[in-house]
């Protein structure tokens, strides 16, 4: 028998420790330039092989903020709304470095680690990895829950007449 993956909606504090989503993201040189570009992050150790063993890494590395943000989409993914994710938070542990030519994955597993009913909240735990070694530590998401959007508590929508 399969569980069901509880939507935010209807989660309880009985659901704490079930896996609420689970992705590989792929990473590559291009990936890194176009995040420099949208962030305007061009440390030369997103792109130059020279420089960034100059300063001791093996390779190019992918940027932190690329990586949290990148494990944080399957997340987004199960709740449905971006808008659900209060607040993230994370370790970097170890660097994800990027191969000149091919990609990188990074694997993430995303669990309910604690329910907060009262508040309408649940704390995911991610568990993200790369070649077998933990690159986030205490990654972790807190999610809104429940039937309504705190934010959109008025009753009234977007079409409605003021």
């Amino acid at each position: 028998m399969t569980a069901t993956v509880p939507t935010p909606a209807g989660i309880t504090a009985n659901h704490k420790g079930t896996q609420v989503a689970s992705a590989t993201i792929t990473l590559t040189r291009d990936s890194l330039v176009r995040y420099a570009a949208a962030s305007g992050d061009f440390n030369p150790i997103h792109y130059n092989d020279e420089f960034a063993r100059s300063v001791g890494l093996e390779s190019v590395i992918a940027h932190g903020m690329l990586t949290m943000g990148s494990v944080l989409a399957p997340v987004s993914d199960w709740a449905g709304d971006p808008g659900r994710i209060l607040r993230a938070e994370a370790r970097f542990t170890k660097p994800v470095p990027v191969p000149a030519l091919g990609s990188v994955d990074v694997e993430v597993v995303a669990v309910i680690g604690a329910v907060d009913e009262a508040k309408q909240e649940a704390r995911i735990d991610l568990t993200v990895t790369s070649g077998g070694a933990r690159v986030l530590g205490k990654s972790r998401a807190v999610v809104r829950i429940g039937e309504t959007n705190p934010a959109d508590s008025s009753g009234a929508s977007m079409g409605d007449a003021a």
